[in-house]
Parts: C-alpha cells; structure tokens; sequence
C-alpha cells in the first residue's frame, strides 16, 4: 500500500470513528441537543473532479503517491462557492488516463475524489469565536466561515462599550462579548461568490449568545 492510500485509509477510519456515514451527507453519532442537530447539516462527503497536472520527473512507481499529495496540497482548504470549504480529502475514486500537453511535457490526469466539505446555510446554528468588535457589530469566525452580527441583531440589552477592549455589556454587567469571546449564532443569510462565503448572524434568539468570556476567568 502506498503511503498517500495509508493516510487516506486513516482519515476514512476516523469519518467511522465519528459517527459519520459515506452517502452524500454525513452527520454527528452524537444528536442530544438542536444546536448539534443544526451543525450536522453543514457538513457532507462528496464525490468531486479535478484536473491535475504532473511534472514528468514524478514519473515513475509513485506516480499515484505524487498525484495524491500534490491533489491534497491544493484542493484542502479552499473554498468552493458552489460546494463549500474543502476540509479533508479522503479517498480516490478514479484517476483517469494521463492527456500529455503539447510543447511543455506535463502530463494532465482526470481525478475523482472522496471529500469533506463545510457549507453553512440559512437558519444554521454553529458556535464561533469573535475576532473584532466594534460599534457596528462584531465579527466572528466558525473554522473558514466568517460571520458578521450587526449590531440591530444583538439583544437589545446589551449595550457597546468603547476602551482599550471594545465590547457589548449586559446593563447588569454580567455577559459581555469582547474579542475571543465564544458565542453560538444563527445564520440569516449568506454571500456565495466563486473563492468565498460569507455569513450573515443574529444571536437575538433563545438559546443563542455568549458561551464563554476570556474576561471572566481569574
């Protein structure tokens, strides 16, 4: 077995370790909660194509060791407006017969392959962590998502607070978001383009807000 099928198998080891089925959408062994149940929709393992290109020093017995680590190298953690964010490659479906370009030598081979994607859509639950907070809102990032949470969409006690940390205080003083804060949001909307996604939140809704605050530990 060559080493990149090694890695592969591992990574198909740990989608069972996980609970996660092989069809074309996979979920979380575990679904005590809605907000778990919500996150597993975003995630699917799906069969896509790609045209990868070989230099011909690659030739040779590891051919296909090559492909693979090169196809990992480039298609793992970009973003497809179409698919999602490309979390983990794991198998290879078919490699097709090599098309030599003429006057330069590389050789182009049709790829399919077995992928993890993360897609967030529309009505979503996820948790995030805040990286800036200002009058307007905050942002806050979910692994590769960015999302924004304007301020109209933050409950109405909680009011901006301008310093050295800008934040958003309860009246009482006892939840706060700064940056770093942890929150678990909802996605109302988002923005496709070819290389990238963009969220949309509120966490003006039950069960939603700050999970945990760096503030408040000593």
């Amino acid at each position: 077995m060559w080493t990149g099928e090694i890695l592969l198998s591992e990574r198909r080891e740990k989608v069972k370790e996980l609970g996660f089925c092989s069809g074309s959408k996979f979920v979380p062994a575990i679904e005590n909660s809605d907000h778990l149940r919500a996150r597993e929709k975003m995630f699917f393992h799906i069969v896509l194509e790609r045209n990868m290109q070989l230099h011909p020093r690659h030739f040779g017995r590891d051919l296909r060791d090559k492909l693979v680590s090169k196809l990992m190298k480039d298609v793992e953690g970009t973003c497809s407006g179409r698919h999602g964010f490309v979390v983990a490659i794991t198998g290879i479906e078919s490699v097709g017969k090599g098309l030599i370009r003429d006057g330069t030598g590389f050789v182009t081979f049709p790829v399919k392959y077995l992928c993890v994607v993360f897609r967030p859509f529309k009505g979503e639950i996820l948790e995030a962590v805040v990286t800036m907070v200002n009058k307007m809102g905050f942002f806050a990032e979910a692994g590769p998502v960015q999302i924004f949470v304007s301020n109209h969409l933050i409950p109405d006690d909680m009011e901006f607070q301008s310093g050295d940390v800008p934040n958003y205080t309860t009246s009482d003083g006892s939840v706060k978001i700064q940056k770093d804060s942890e929150v678990r949001l909802k996605i109302i909307g988002t923005r496709v383009d070819a290389t990238e996604i963009f969220c949309i939140g509120t966490i003006k809704d039950d069960f939603l807000g700050v999970i945990s605050d760096p503030g408040s530990t000593s």
